[in-house]
């Protein structure tokens, strides 16, 4: 009971942070509850029932969680590498909407929350892809070689001409929503 509360107090908490009174909350006294936000899809939240803490900003959480792409290819799972994500709730050490997701979880919850780019990656930035003259890249450089740029940013070679070299500075991820299931493991 206390659990279905908590997610429609935070339903309330986001609709009111979003200005968005057309937000719609399902709350089913059973263990799986979705929510719908403005601006992003179904969010499912298997409960661990119980009367426990939920995470909040400055808890330090452990996580396990699949990545996937809207195409259904998983592009990163700390289940595989059998090494869950420690992080900070609210402290940007993790993208903004993955850090919304995991906030307000109970130990033992798993959700599945889709998150748009300008909550992920951002946008792609036509800006972030330029060119340089081929004097100055490696000799063997060829398309699809990360390079280093000014000893600080990381880019990706997409094309390379008698003179000069195209440099892509984007995250990989930019410009793509992300969905991640995602389990509190526990709450520091």
């Amino acid at each position: 009971m206390r659990l279905a509360a908590t997610t429609l107090l935070l339903a309330l908490v986001l609709a009111a942070c979003n200005g968005d009174a057309d937000e719609t909350t399902t709350t089913d006294p059973s263990p799986q509850t979705t929510t719908t936000t403005p601006g992003s899809e179904d969010t499912t939240s298997e409960a661990s029932g119980g009367e426990a803490a939920a995470a909040q900003d400055g808890d330090s959480v452990t996580v396990h969680y699949v990545g996937t792409l809207d195409d259904g290819s998983q592009f990163d799972s700390s289940r595989d590498r059998d090494e869950p994500l420690v992080f900070l709730v609210g402290s940007d050490q993790v993208i903004a909407g993955f850090d919304e997701a995991v906030r307000g979880m109970v130990v033992g919850d798993v959700v599945t929350v889709r998150i748009p780019p300008e909550d992920a990656y951002g946008e792609r930035d036509d800006e972030l892809v330029f060119s340089v003259p081929i004097e100055e890249a490696p000799d063997d450089v060829a398309v699809g070689d990360q390079v280093l740029i000014g000893g600080v940013t990381t880019g990706v070679v997409i094309e390379v001409t008698e003179t000069e070299v195209t440099i892509d500075t984007n995250h990989q991820y930019a410009g793509q929503a992300l969905t991640f299931e995602i389990e509190l493991m526990s709450i520091e």
